[in-house]
């Protein structure tokens, strides 16, 4: 099961920085001209997280195996793109096949980087990028609400729910907002399938001097305050800093970051936020070989996440055990937990929870 962020911003504002850092690769040539991204750049990266050291040495593990997401390094786009501009068709349909978008938003001011409208300005930014989202979301819904009418009319009962589930987000799009804001309550997979660029979830990524690294500035108070009002998320970092902390092992890391009165990286923010943007949540398997993680969304029944393994998984059920991440490290690990009654026998209608240790029975 495979989760992806797509990267979009205007050009010049450090998304391909950004993507390299996430990737500690140098795939995404950074220039600073428009346009120097051709080809959409992916690349997987670990999603941090501390329990997978605990889990490991309460289990005897001899590695451990995180789990990860998808980072697709898409072209910069510019106003006009839904009209073609720039190279705006190409990358928009890229858009459209990733799972969330993450937002690169300029937020400092830099006289040699040169900014394709003129001057820094986030808010106006997100405008520009949203707008040609929008409409490229309106003209994919006019054309294909044509041969839905047609099919309307002769009773085909899917083209009528089909339509049925466009009003309002048409409706959303003509009024100038995006078509997330209007998807009916208990429709968002069908909604979720027209693959509407304006329905996937958002984080704005401010990218800010060095020397705000830590505390942000007044362009990413902007960005901040509008996220809360759209519900997004938003997070703050210095895409220099990151490029420079990609190249430094985990010691060195600590201390660079320490001395720059930082706790983690931005990087390490920016993937968890992603994570929290898909609505995904881990689950662990461990045993002397390997700790491992695991990636479901949340609200997964036990054999669904069970076929994030294999599929054979699934397909012969029996039950799971299991142990929640607390009790298997105030236990010491299984043996301790089964001990002390913590142990549990799951069946099909289990929802897995965030940090459940678990051991399928199945038969094939």
């Amino acid at each position: 099961m495979g989760f992806n962020c797509g990267i979009v911003g205007l050009p010049n504002v450090g998304k391909s920085t950004l993507f390299n850092a996430l990737t500690q690769t140098a795939s995404a040539q950074s220039a600073n001209y428009p346009f120097c991204t051709i080809e959409p750049n992916t690349g997987r990266v670990a999603v941090p997280d501390e329990r997978l050291d605990v889990l490991a040495k309460a289990g005897n593990s001899q590695r451990i195996v995180p789990t990860s997401l998808e980072f697709v390094d898409i072209a910069g786009l510019v106003r006009g793109a839904s009209k073609g501009e720039g190279l705006g068709n190409q990358f928009l349909a890229n858009i459209r096949e990733v799972d969330a978008i993450i937002h690169v938003l300029r937020c400092f001011d830099d006289d040699d980087i040169t900014h394709v409208e003129g001057g820094v300005d986030p808010v106006r930014d997100a405008d520009i990028i949203e707008t040609e989202l929008m409409l490229a979301d309106l003209d994919s819904l006019e054309r294909r609400k044509v041969g839905l009418e047609k099919r309307a009319r002769g009773n085909d009962r899917e083209a009528k729910e089909q339509l049925e589930l466009m009003e309002p987000l048409l409706a959303a799009l003509r009024d100038g907002k995006p078509a997330r804001t209007a998807v009916p309550e208990g429709k968002e997979v069908e909604a979720a399938r027209l693959q509407l660029m304006t329905t996937k979830p958002v984080l704005y990524v401010c990218n800010v001097e060095e020397s705000a690294a830590s505390t942000g500035n007044a362009y990413s108070e902007q960005v901040r305050k509008r996220a809360e009002a759209e519900g997004a998320g938003a997070v703050i970092v210095s895409a220099a800093i990151e490029a420079e902390v990609s190249q430094l092992d985990a010691e060195e890391r600590t201390e660079f970051l320490d001395g720059l009165g930082l706790k983690d990286s931005g990087l390490d923010r920016v993937i968890a936020a992603g994570y929290r943007l898909l609505g995904l949540q881990t689950y662990f398997t461990v045993g002397p070989k390997e700790t491992r993680a695991w990636t479901i969304t949340a609200g997964t029944k036990a054999p669904q996440a069970a076929a994030v393994i294999h599929n054979d998984f699934e397909r012969g059920f029996i039950a799971c055990e299991t142990i929640a991440y607390d009790d298997y490290v105030t236990y010491k690990g299984e043996a301790g937990a089964r001990e002390a009654g913590k142990l549990r026998v799951e069946g099909k209608n289990y929802v897995v929870q965030d940090g459940d240790v678990l051991l399928f029975r199945f038969n094939v």
